[in-house]
């Protein structure tokens, strides 16, 4: 009988293993997702550099409780009076977002990722995951301002925001890509 050998699978912190295990229970599609997942999650974070970091976290800091959107839009109302209702719309807008996805991450309780060889590159203000308040209040700006100053960039910051929480290791893929999705469908209540 010939050995094989297998490459050591990664030491992971108990809520990491709970995730994981939770996801693997939850069928094939869910077996599926996790494991696209945690593939994509570890080519993300794993190409992470120390210089680049440093920016990295300093850009995705500005995401922090949805303060570079909500800043954006009281700037807007203040300096665009004839749309100040517009930004106003799309700042409460944008603030509802991020608290509905702070409540949603109250009763998902997903852990964040915890892969010993992979730790996460800043703090978090939670230990919940699911899903991406970065992600969803940079979409649901990126839409309710959209109407309002070009979308494209606001498009590739959002973008930019989102995938910068993979990167730093303190999201799953699947966690932006739901705080994106959410953003964009309460961002459209805004236009």
């Amino acid at each position: 009988m010939a050995v094989v050998n297998r490459p050591p699978v990664p030491s992971l912190e108990p809520g990491a293993r709970a995730s994981l295990r939770a996801r693997l229970r939850s069928g094939p599609l869910g077996r599926a997702i996790g494991r696209a997942d945690l593939r994509l999650y570890t080519a993300v974070r794993g190409a992470a550099r120390p210089p680049a970091t440093v920016y990295v976290g300093r850009f995705s800091a500005l995401g922090e409780h949805a303060a570079v959107w909500l800043a954006l839009g009281a700037a807007g109302a203040l300096l665009d009076g004839g749309r100040r209702v517009r930004w106003r719309r799309g700042t409460i807008t944008v603030a509802a977002t991020y608290l509905l996805n702070t409540a949603i991450k109250g009763v998902v309780r997903r852990r964040r990722p915890a892969l010993a060889h992979l730790p996460a590159l800043v703090a978090t203000p939670t230990a919940l995951s699911f899903p991406s308040a970065h992600a969803s209040s940079s979409f649901a700006a990126a839409r309710a301002y959209g109407a309002l100053v070009p979308a494209g960039p606001l498009y590739a910051i959002a973008t930019a925001m989102a995938l910068s929480r993979v990167y730093l290791g303190v999201h799953y893929p699947s966690d932006i890509a739901a705080g994106a999705l959410l953003g964009t469908l309460l961002g459209s209540a805004a236009r």
